[in-house]
């Protein structure tokens, strides 16, 4: 029997979509993950766990938060924070999340999980090195790249759960900043790409804890020592033109969101620099005071 048109283009489209992502993965269903889950993860094969583990990714995307949250993260970062992935495992993980992280995302869940994931892999390279040169300064690129893209600023849903896209590529550049590998000239990065949120150029009242958690990479950069003063009260003050021209202060509702950002960062850093007995920590709050009173 002869294929109909119709039936001919629904097959041509069939062929050009992109597969569904496989979760629960091959071999798994969601009451399966959930009882490993009580079992905290414990998983004795290390191919099978490295199986897993990769198969996990897609479900980083997953529209149900115990699913992307409750399982795969805690799964991932369980096995990763007790050493029960080696490097090679480490590789393929960092591989298919740098996968998840450049397609597409259109429920907004994927990417920030997958960011989130990612510092758990820079936090076993800063525990115990295994990256090369060349794949820290590639992860530092990637981090950086991954923070300054974020436009959608959704965090916690009530049904849905987190998205948090900024506060995951935080904790990433978080990881790395306390990584003694970096240089200079990455710690610079880290700090570009904390500047493009701190003011988003997307107008945007943070109120999920963005500001505390950008903060963070901050702080441990200003405990390697590698900046002067003056490098950072010019880092500091220079934010405060990011909120916009002049003309529009206190008359524009996104330069009053941006506003409210750049003081809520600022205030975050000064808290945890005041109260820190490290004297690199305590040594950053003029350059703060510099950077609060530059804000209009």
């Amino acid at each position: 029997m002869r294929l109909s048109l119709f039936a001919l283009l629904l097959i041509a489209v069939a062929a050009c979509m992109p597969a569904r992502a496989a979760c629960p993965p091959e071999g798994q269903s969601r009451e399966s993950l959930a009882a490993l889950k009580v079992l905290k993860f414990t998983v004795p094969d290390p191919v099978a766990r490295q199986a897993l583990a990769e198969g996990l990714i897609d479900c980083l995307g997953d529209p149900d938060p115990a699913m992307r949250d409750g399982i795969a993260y805690e799964a991932l970062s369980h096995w990763m924070r007790a050493g029960e992935i080696d490097e090679a495992g480490l590789r393929a993980l960092r591989d298919r999340l740098d996968a998840a992280l450049q397609g597409d995302d259109p429920d907004g869940f994927r990417r920030p999980f997958a960011a989130l994931v990612s510092s758990e892999v820079a936090r076993t390279d800063r525990v115990k090195p295994w990256m090369t040169p060349e794949e820290r300064a590639a992860m530092v690129d990637a981090a950086a790249r991954y923070v300054e893209s974020v436009t959608d600023y959704r965090g916690f849903d009530d049904k849905e759960g987190w998205r948090h896209g900024v506060a995951h590529g935080a904790d990433w550049l978080m990881q790395l900043s306390l990584n003694p590998a970096l240089d200079r000239a990455q710690l610079d990065r880290i700090l570009a790409a904390v500047a493009s949120q701190a003011v988003p150029s997307t107008p945007h009242a943070y109120v999920f804890g963005e500001p505390g958690r950008l903060a963070r990479p901050v702080l441990f950069v200003a405990q390697r020592g590698v900046l002067t003063p003056a490098e950072w009260e010019a880092w500091m003050t220079s934010l405060a033109p990011r909120m916009g021209e002049p003309k529009l202060a206190y008359a524009d509702a996104g330069w009053l969101a941006k506003r409210h950002d750049l003081l809520a960062f600022l205030t975050a850093l000064y808290l945890e620099a005041d109260r820190s007995d490290d004297a690199k920590l305590q040594a950053l709050e003029p350059a703060i005071v510099a950077g609060l009173k530059a804000v209009p």
